[in-house]
């Protein structure tokens, strides 16, 4: 599995905005790389903060193909690996999921909806066919370590997000909301925490969208006001704070608009926070003599200032984090030997149901048909027992001595599976391509050495040094 991606601690708003999708982009971007043939699964997050695809690629020579196939759907190429975006392939991928779904790589650590917005981006995948074995296998896992970390920490505690954060810088600018004229333009899950944090504040608060029945609903939960986009530069010259978050792929507030409501507003300042990515609020309209405008980028200061509270939970989370993704790994190395143990269980099965078949041709004809049943189950029963003691110790050698795994294998496979021997390399192969993307990209790599390869080089080591750079 690999994950590639930018971040607010990657990339400023103008780079994260360039690539934020909507729902329809998203669709899109997945079906677009699924009929490329080089990734068989693959999921996108796009959030205020991150726009991440994690992908598994198409087996065999597939590797370095899918990996560049992405660049190009994201409009990016080599050179901005370790730049703006980052690229992970295997564990590294798996640990960055991990910490993801466990909010330590927010700009607000703790805050709760990149969870939600993680299993939002994994529904819309499995709706399109795009999650197979794979993606749904570490997705889970990693849904199960946020879980954790959210029921064993005290992370979450208290509230903790973007919007939280937003009325804090708010409350920076103003002593206090109360009195104050707040506009909220947008009525979407972002505009409604907002809403919720801004009905306790005292402030007269009014909300702005366009969806006229979703602003009503809105505004009568908050105890605001509720008014339609056409009504947005009469509300922004009665605003003391504007916060912006709408899905708006454009600015919605031009530099021209701002002109105008200042002339109306006679000298008054007026506070723009944007935490919409792409942003809202034009970027130049913040150079006008009164304007002040703050964007998601701006917040890391005020973040800075209640995160400290939250490091020894952060640290506990880590540790959770840790323990979830050695058990991952350890189910990936016991599941090396699921190919031989599923042959010796067919193959001594079989030729146990052989001999009861033929002597049930010969001297056991006489036997009932309830009779020949229960012999069947003690054959199956008998099977169990015998290969229980092998099938658990090649699972332990897996964990405890892969060194000597390989070579194990290929004595019992000689010893018990001679014709199988060949069709069980070749399904080793091809399981191996999709279940170790480093090795994909570099397929003489030993598949059972467990080392941290950092994935852009291991990309420009794979390469054909004669191609040059794409």
């Amino acid at each position: 599995m690999y994950v590639l991606g930018l971040s607010h601690r990657t990339a400023p708003i103008e780079v994260r905005e360039r690539v934020a999708l909507d729902e329809d982009a998203t669709q899109t971007l997945l079906r677009h790389l699924l009929d490329r043939g080089t990734i068989v699964e693959a999921m996108v997050v796009s959030t205020c903060n991150r726009m991440e695809l994690y992908f598994v690629p198409a087996g065999g020579e597939g590797g370095t193909r899918a990996v560049d196939d992405a660049l190009d759907a994201l409009r990016f190429s080599r050179r901005d690996i370790g730049i703006v975006i980052y690229l992970h392939a295997d564990r590294a991928a798996q640990q960055h999921l991990f910490r993801v779904a466990a909010s330590l790589d927010s700009l607000v650590v703790g805050e709760p909806q990149i969870l939600g917005q993680l299993k939002a981006g994994f529904e819309r995948a499995r709706a399109l066919g795009a999650v197979g074995y794979q993606l749904n296998r570490v997705i889970t896992r990693a849904f199960r370590a946020a879980k954790r970390v959210r029921t064993e920490t005290t992370i979450g505690s208290g509230q903790v997000s973007v919007a939280t954060v937003a009325l804090d810088l708010a409350r920076q600018i103003f002593d206090q909301l109360r009195h104050r004229t707040v506009a909220l333009i947008g009525s979407g899950d972002m505009g409604e925490a907002i809403a919720q944090l801004l009905q306790q504040s005292g402030s007269r608060l009014i909300i702005v969208g366009r969806n006229e029945q979703r602003v009503s609903e809105l505004a009568r939960r908050a105890g605001a006001e509720g008014r339609l986009i056409a009504e947005l530069e009469i509300t922004l010259a009665e605003a003391d704070v504007v916060v912006t978050s709408t899905s708006a792929m454009l600015p919605i507030i031009t530099q021209d608009l701002v002109k105008a409501v200042m002339k109306r507003r006679r000298g008054r300042d007026l506070f723009f926070v944007d935490v919409a990515v792409p942003r809202d609020v034009d970027e130049r309209a913040g150079k006008l003599d009164g304007v002040y405008l703050y964007n998601v980028d701006d917040l890391s200061s005020v973040v800075a200032e209640t995160q400290a509270s939250r490091q020894d939970s952060a640290q506990h989370a880590e540790r959770i984090v840790a323990e979830e993704l050695t058990k991952l790994e350890r189910s990936d190395e016991s599941e090396q030997v699921t190919p031989t143990v599923r042959a010796l269980y067919d193959w001594v099965g079989g030729v146990m149901r052989a001999e009861v078949d033929r002597s049930i041709q010969g001297n056991l004809k006489s036997l009932e048909t309830a009779e020949r049943e229960a012999l069947a189950r003690l054959v199956d029963a008998a099977t169990k027992k015998l290969l229980h003691h092998p099938a658990t110790t090649l699972k332990r050698w897996a964990i405890e001595r892969p060194l000597e795994l390989e070579g194990a294998l290929e004595l019992l496979h000689e010893l018990f599976l001679p014709e199988a021997t060949k069709a069980h390399s070749s399904n080793s192969s091809a399981a191996g391509a999709q279940t170790t993307p480093q090795a994909a990209l570099c397929p003489s790599a030993n598949p059972l050495a467990k080392r941290e390869v950092d994935a852009a080089a291991a990309v420009s080591h794979c390469t054909d040094p004669n191609e040059g750079p794409r």
